[in-house]
C-alpha cells in the first residue's frame, strides 16, 4: 500500500512540475496582423508555430505565442498594446503595415503608430524584431519606396533587429503562397520562420 501511495504521490508531482516548467520558458510574442495569425490556415500552420518547432529543436526554451489578428493596422496594433505588454513577453516580433499599405493610408499616419508600438516595447524592456513587408508593383514606385523606408527608419531610430522584407525567400518558391496572391501557405509559414532566425536568435538566450 505505502508503494502505491508514493507512486501516486510521484505521478501528482510529475504532472505539477510540466506546467511549472512551461511556465518558466521565456516568451515570446509574434505581434501582427493575417500574416502571423495565418489566414486560411490551421493554427500549427501559421510562421509562430512553424517558429516554435525551429526554436524547440535548436534548443531555445521559449515559448512562441501567436497574437496575431486578420485585417489589423498599425493603428490596431498601437490600440492593443497594453494587452501585450501584460503578457510580459521577453521578446516580441512587431509585423503590421501591411493592411496600412494596401489601403493606401497615410504613412504619415503608419510611421506614428509604429513608433508608438516600439517606444512602449523599448520603455518595458522587451527586446523587438521589425519584420517588414513590401506591396504589389501597382502601387507605384515612389509609394512603396517610401513605405519600405517607413520600416528602415524605426528600425535604425529604435536600434531594432530587422527584416525588411518577410516574403523575401519565399517570393520565387512555387507553393508558398496561397490564391488569393498575398497570404503564405504551410510551406510558406516555414519558409518565413527561417527567413526570421537569423535576426532573431541574437535576442535570445540558449537555455
Amino acid at each position: 500500500m505505502d508503494v502505491r501511495r508514493s507512486l501516486l504521490v510521484s505521478l501528482v508531482l510529475i504532472l505539477l512540475a510540466v506546467p511549472l516548467c512551461a511556465a518558466d520558458r521565456p516568451l515570446l510574442v509574434c505581434y501582427g496582423d493575417s500574416i502571423t495569425a495565418g489566414l486560411g490556415l490551421q493554427s500549427t500552420q501559421a510562421f509562430p508555430a512553424a517558429l516554435q518547432r525551429d526554436l524547440d529543436r535548436r534548443g531555445f526554451r521559449y515559448k512562441v505565442t501567436n497574437m496575431g489578428t486578420s485585417g489589423a493596422t498599425t493603428k490596431d496594433a498601437a490600440a492593443s498594446l497594453r494587452s501585450i505588454l501584460a503578457l510580459h513577453p521577453a521578446v516580441v516580433i512587431v509585423e503590421f503595415g501591411g493592411n496600412d499599405g494596401l489601403r493606401g493610408l497615410p504613412l504619415d499616419l503608419t510611421r506614428r503608430n509604429l513608433d508608438q508600438v516600439l517606444d512602449a516595447f523599448e520603455a518595458a524592456h522587451i527586446k523587438v524584431l521589425l519584420a517588414g513587408i513590401t506591396l504589389p508593383p501597382n502601387y507605384g514606385p515612389d509609394y512603396i519606396h517610401s513605405f519600405d523606408q517607413v520600416f528602415r527608419d524605426l528600425a535604425q531610430k529604435h536600434h531594432v533587429a530587422f527584416v525588411p522584407m518577410i516574403y523575401k525567400d519565399l517570393v520565387s518558391v512555387p507553393g508558398s503562397i496561397q490564391a488569393d496572391g498575398i497570404h503564405p501557405t504551410a510551406k510558406g509559414s516555414e519558409i518565413i520562420a527561417n527567413t526570421l532566425l537569423p535576426a532573431l536568435k541574437p535576442l535570445l538566450n540558449n537555455r
